[in-house]
C-alpha cells in the first residue's frame, strides 16, 4: 500500500469513527456502560444485581455467596460471581463489566479517601469546583459560622460517587478537612453525615471525620458538663475523655458502622495535645478508647513542624516528634503518613518514618489532587509516582492507603480529565499495589476514551517524569509560587513566614554553590534512613542524580554524569520538560478523530495551558539560578 493509500484509509476510518461518537462531558468517568438491561439475574437481591442487570452484555448472570471466601474478595468463572458478602458481589460485578476473570481479593482492608471539604462548600486544595458533600443554606452566613445552616444533601450525586468508589474498591471517606472546624462534630451535622452514610452503606463505604483536637471546647456533647462545652482538651483530664465517649456514642447511635476519627495536630496551628504538654501518643490513645468499643479507628497524621522541634529541618521532624513513641499507641490507632518527608512534592525520596515505627501500625496518604503537580491544569498521570513509593516501601508494611480526594462539583469530577484516572488509579493500587502503571492506565483509557491508543498510554506514563523535569529536576524542591502552590517562584522569601514555607529555604542558591546539605555534615537528614538509603544518599558518588540537590550541597561547577554542570543539567532538564508537553500536544492532536469533540477540545484547552506553565516555569527557574552563574 503506497503512503497516499495509508493516509486516504487512515481518514476514511477517522471519518466513519467520528460519525459515531458521542458527545460527553465527563461525568460518567469510567462507567460509560450502555443500559441494556437484557441479562437474567439469579442470586441474592442487592446493588450487584440491579447493576448487572443494568449494563451486562450477556444473556444471564449469577451471583453467588460463599462465607468461607475472604472479606471483599470475588471469584469470576464464566458469567458466575461468587463472594463472601454483597459488597464482594458488587466488586465482582464491576470487575466483570471491565473484563476481568478468575479470582481477587483486595491486598489491603482500609482504602480510604480523604475529603479536604470544609464546611462553607470550599475546599483545601481543590481544583475541580465546591464541595460534593458540603454547602451552606444561606452563602452571606459565611464568614459567621454561628450562623452557618447546611443545605440538603444532592442524594443522586451523592450515590454517583458511591459508584465510581466501589468499582474500583474503594471502601472508606473522610468527608471533612483534615484542618477541621469543631463544628462537623454538633447535632446538625452529624445528622448530615447519617444522610451520606446510608447512600454510601449499600456500596460498602463507611465514613469517616476529621476532628478538630479542641472541640470539647466549642461544641457541647450529651451529659458532659451540664451540657456545656469544656473549658479545656487536655487528653489526660476526665472531663474530656468523657465528652469524647459521649461524642463517639452520638455518632455511632446514628451510624453503627461509622470508621472512626482522622486527626492533624499540633502541626500549621491545629490544636493538639502538645497545646498541654502531652504527647501524640496521649492525644491518639484517648481518642481510640472512645470510639474502641464501636470498632473505630483513630487515623493519627504524622505531617507535623513546626511544633516540638521548630528550628529542625522541616523533613526531620515527623521522625523526631514520633520515634520515641513507637510501641505506645492503643491497637486501633493507625499513624498516617504522607508517602515523602516533606509535602506532595514531584519528587520526594520515601519518608523515613516508615522505616522508623516499627511497633506503630501505619497506612500510607497519597495526594490523589495535584496541588504541586499543576493541579487539575497539567495532565500528570500519579500511578508511576505512587508506584516508585511502593518500589521502597514494601506494601506489606503498611495496613491501609489514603488518598487527598481531587472530587468537586465540576462536571466531570476533577476539572481536568485525565485527572479522574488518578482517582481511578488510587482505587486500582489500594487494591492491588503491584499493579503496573501501564495496566491502570491501560484499563482507564479503553473504559474512559473506548480507546487502547498505545502512544496515548505512553503519553500518561511520561507525563509524571515530563512534570519534574519542567518543574523541579535534579532533586530541587518546593519553589513553588506562595500560597496556591502553582507556578514558579524560586526566589521567594516573606520574612513574615515561617522559614519552612519560603522556597529559597530548600535550595539555598547563593554564588557559589546551591542545594540542601542533609548528610552527615549538614542536616543529618540521611541518618533517618534504613541501609542501604542512609549510606546511598549519603555519598555523593552514589546519591542517585534525581535527589542530588535534596541531600547535597555542591558548587555550580559540579558535572553530573552527563558530564554537564548543575546549571548546564538544569537548562538540559527544563528543555526536555517542555518538549514532552509539546510531543504530548502532538499526540492529543492526532487522536482528536477518535475522542467526542467536547472532552478533545476540554483536553487540548488545558494542554495548551500546560505548555505555557512550562515555559514559564523553564524562564523564570532558569533566569533565576542562571543569575548566580553569571556573577
Amino acid at each position: 500500500m503506497t503512503i497516499g493509500m495509508k493516509k486516504l484509509t487512515f481518514l476514511l476510518f477517522a471519518l466513519a469513527f467520528a460519525g459515531i461518537v458521542k458527545a460527553e462531558d465527563g461525568h460518567q468517568l469510567w462507567l460509560r456502560y450502555d443500559k441494556v438491561q437484557k441479562a437474567q439475574v439469579t442470586g441474592p437481591e442487592c446493588v450487584a444485581a440491579e447493576e448487572l442487570r443494568n449494563y451486562y452484555q450477556g444473556a444471564k448472570a449469577t451471583l453467588v455467596t460463599d462465607p468461607t471466601m475472604a472479606d471483599d474478595a470475588y471469584r469470576i468463572e464464566g458469567n458466575t460471581i461468587t463472594a463472601k458478602n454483597e459488597t464482594g458481589l458488587l466488586y465482582g460485578t464491576y470487575a466483570m463489566l471491565r473484563g476481568e476473570k478468575g479470582y481477587s481479593e483486595p491486598f489491603y482492608k482500609l482504602r480510604i479517601l480523604n475529603h479536604w471539604d470544609n464546611l462553607d462548600s470550599s475546599i483545601e486544595r481543590g481544583y475541580a469546583g465546591l464541595s460534593i458533600f458540603w454547602a451552606l443554606e444561606d452563602p452571606r452566613t459565611r464568614r459567621n459560622s454561628d450562623q452557618w445552616k447546611p443545605k440538603p444533601i444532592n442524594a443522586e450525586l451523592i450515590k454517583e460517587y458511591a459508584r465510581a468508589n466501589a468499582s474500583i474498591g474503594i471502601n472508606g471517606t473522610v468527608l471533612n478537612n483534615v484542618n477541621a472546624s469543631p463544628k462537623m462534630l454538633s447535632a446538625i451535622y452529624i445528622d448530615k453525615v447519617k444522610e451520606i452514610a446510608d447512600i454510601l452503606r449499600p456500596y460498602g463505604i463507611k465514613v469517616y471525620l476529621s476532628v478538630n483536637f479542641g472541640s470539647p471546647m466549642t461544641i457541647p456533647a450529651k451529659g458532659v458538663n451540664g451540657g456545656k462545652p469544656l473549658k479545656t482538651a487536655d487528653p489526660l483530664n476526665a472531663q474530656v475523655k468523657a465528652w469524647w465517649k459521649a461524642k463517639a456514642k452520638e455518632i455511632y447511635q446514628l451510624i453503627p458502622d461509622f470508621g472512626g476519627f482522622l486527626v492533624k495536630a499540633n502541626s500549621e496551628g491545629q490544636p493538639g495535645p502538645f497545646d498541654y504538654n502531652r504527647t501524640h501518643a496521649d492525644g491518639a490513645n484517648m481518642l481510640a478508647d472512645a470510639v474502641k468499643p464501636y470498632g473505630g479507628i483513630v487515623m493519627w497524621r504524622s505531617f507535623v513542624y513546626g511544633a516540638a522541634h521548630k528550628g529542625e529541618d522541616r523533613v526531620k521532624q515527623a521522625v523526631s516528634e514520633f520515634k520515641d513513641l513507637d510501641g505506645q499507641f492503643r491497637d486501633n490507632v493507625i499513624l498516617q503518613s504522607k508517602n515523602g518527608p516533606l509535602d506532595f512534592q514531584p519528587r520526594e525520596p520515601y519518608a523515613p518514618i516508615f522505616d522508623t515505627m516499627r511497633k506503630t501500625k501505619q497506612m500510607a496518604e497519597l495526594q490523589i489532587t495535584q496541588e504541586y503537580l499543576g493541579q487539575s491544569r497539567h495532565l500528570v498521570y500519579l500511578a508511576p509516582m505512587w508506584r516508585e513509593f511502593f518500589g521502597f516501601v514494601e506494601p506489606s508494611r503498611l495496613v491501609g492507603i489514603a488518598g487527598v480526594a481531587n472530587i468537586g462539583l465540576d462536571k466531570n469530577w476533577c476539572g481536568h480529565h485525565f485527572s479522574q484516572a488518578n482517582w481511578y488509579a488510587f482505587g486500582r493500587l489500594a487494591w492491588n499495589p503491584n499493579l503496573s502503571s501501564e495496566t491502570i492506565a491501560q484499563e482507564w483509557l479503553k473504559q474512559t476514551f473506548d480507546s487502547e491508543s498505545e502512544p496515548i498510554i505512553n503519553m500518561m506514563l511520561r507525563s509524571r517524569e515530563a512534570c519534574v523535569d519542567y518543574m523541579m529536576p535534579i532533586g530541587l524542591h518546593h519553589i513553588f509560587a506562595f500560597d496556591q502552590h502553582y507556578g514558579p517562584e524560586p526566589g521567594g522569601f516573606i520574612a513574615r513566614y515561617p522559614i519552612e514555607w519560603c522556597p529559597v529555604y530548600y535550595h539555598k542558591a547563593n554564588n557559589d554553590s546551591i542545594g540542601f546539605d542533609r548528610t552527615h555534615t549538614g542536616s543529618n537528614a540521611t541518618a533517618q534512613y534504613r541501609e542501604p538509603y542512609c549510606s546511598l544518599y549519603d555519598d555523593i558518588n552514589t546519591c542517585p542524580e534525581r535527589y542530588l540537590l535534596w541531600f547535597h550541597r555542591v558548587p555550580w561547577s559540579y558535572r553530573l554524569k552527563s558530564g554537564r554542570t548543575v546549571y548546564e543539567e538544569m537548562q538540559y532538564r527544563y528543555s526536555r520538560g517542555v518538549k514532552e508537553v509539546e510531543d504530548f500536544i502532538r499526540i492529543w492532536q492526532e487522536a482528536k478523530p477518535f475522542i467526542d469533540e467536547q472532552r478533545w477540545q476540554e483536553t487540548d484547552a488545558r494542554m495548551q495551558h500546560q505548555l505555557e506553565n512550562a515555559k514559564q516555569w523553564q524562564k523564570v527557574c532558569l533566569d533565576y539560578f542562571g543569575s548566580f552563574t553569571q556573577k
